[in-house]
């Protein structure tokens, strides 16, 4: 017969039972085996509830419960605090993010997914849930690449605006999503200007209002293969954002400026107002009787004020950071082809921010009837980096 697992409530009757025999004078090994137990187990009962009585017990019992369940809150409680340390260091924004921790918290420390889950507020559900990608995952984000490097200065606003052209039917976020996954790096923003005013509190910018209203135009200086000067002149249009002109030479005069002007006054008519900086070429008596015979108005900057010809000064920094700033001109040949190149992709591809991301001037396209679905690879569709062999 298997022996019988007693409980607390059991054995201190039994010992009670024993205590009241050994009274009336029976022997003791007669008492204890009145009890069904060998006297081994009886003393082994008594050295741990002698002396107890079953109300006792009880409220022993539910103790030793109490204790070994604040034992268990405090292991888990600092099991909680040693995950949110280690493996979860600072916040976790996305579910994916607070998936992955997850599952390396439970290889790690051993612990169950239900206690990970609450330890890092993931929901369970969740947890199980099996992310699904899109079909054109992949090949989105080949195109993404492609892009970035090819353009490795445009942002994934550009960019999208760059697949939507090529026939992607997608949106900002998705590309966003897709630019922050890949590690790609988003150019820094340049800081924003405040208002220009004059020392007596005037206003004095001049606000374009309709194309050919107001033109710009300033110097940018590079350099040749073998450290000898190239200045370009860049003429723009401020309202339509397009650049009309950049001449490309080792010198460029007041004569110049003249030649370049009188140009663009027979093909694109005259401007009402030109906008430059104080530099001898644009002050110079012969630009300004030119100007002034011709019908057009100067409308200088004051000295020492580059950001009052904000348009242009953002032309001649995209200028900078996205063509000189990574290629070495070996001729002023090679230099007026390659940076013509650029102008023309400029105004006709480049998406353009304050133009809700489209071109300046772009070229007429005709556009399928259906609706556009995916198109892959889309750097084929789009105009190459100017490069020259």
């Amino acid at each position: 017969m298997p022996n019988k697992r007693h409980k607390p409530e059991e054995i201190v009757a039994k010992l009670r039972q024993v205590d009241v025999l050994v009274s009336q004078g029976k022997p003791v090994a007669e008492a204890v085996r009145s009890i069904a137990v060998t006297e081994v187990t009886y003393y082994r009962w008594r050295q741990e509830y002698g002396g107890l009585k079953g109300d006792q017990v009880k409220r022993l019992k539910d103790l030793e419960a109490e204790n070994t369940r604040l034992r268990r809150a405090v292991s888990d409680l600092t099991l909680e605090k040693l995950i949110l340390k280690e493996a979860a260091f600072g916040k976790l924004l996305s579910p994916a993010r607070r998936r992955a921790c997850i599952d390396t918290v439970v290889a790690k420390h051993g612990v169950s997914e239900r206690f990970a889950c609450r330890a890092l507020g993931q929901h369970r559900s969740t947890q199980r849930r099996i992310p699904k990608t899109r079909d054109d995952e992949a090949a989105l984000t080949a195109d993404i690449v492609a892009l970035a490097l090819q353009y490795g200065r445009y942002g994934y606003r550009r960019i999208t605006a760059m697949l939507r052209r090529a026939g992607w039917v997608v949106n900002r976020k998705r590309v966003a999503r897709i630019w922050r996954r890949e590690g790609l790096k988003v150019p820094q923003k340049q800081p924003k200007k405040g208002r220009l005013w004059l020392n007596d509190g005037s206003c004095v910018r001049l606000r374009p209002e309709r194309p050919n209203h107001v033109w710009s135009y300033d110097f940018v200086e590079d350099k040749t293969h073998d450290k000898r000067k190239v200045r370009m002149l860049n003429v723009i249009d401020e309202f339509t954002r397009e650049c009309l002109a950049i001449r490309v030479s080792r010198r460029l005069n007041a004569t110049d400026v003249v030649d370049v002007l009188s140009d663009l006054f027979i093909l694109r008519g005259v401007p009402g107002h030109i906008r430059s900086d104080n530099g001898p070429e644009f002050v110079a008596k012969s630009v300004r009787e030119w100007i002034a015979a011709v019908g057009a108005k100067t409308a200088y900057i004051e000295p020492g004020s580059p950001w009052e010809n904000g348009y242009c000064e953002s032309f001649n920094a995209k200028l900078r950071d996205e063509l000189l700033n990574g290629e070495i001109f070996y001729s002023l040949k090679e230099a007026q082809v390659i940076i013509e190149s650029w102008r023309q992709h400029y105004n006709e591809i480049r998406p353009h921010s304050s133009l809700a991301y489209r071109p300046p001037a772009p070229e007429a396209l005709v556009w399928p009837a259906a609706q556009p679905g995916p198109a892959t690879p889309a750097t084929p569709a789009l105009a190459l980096r100017p490069t020259m062999n």
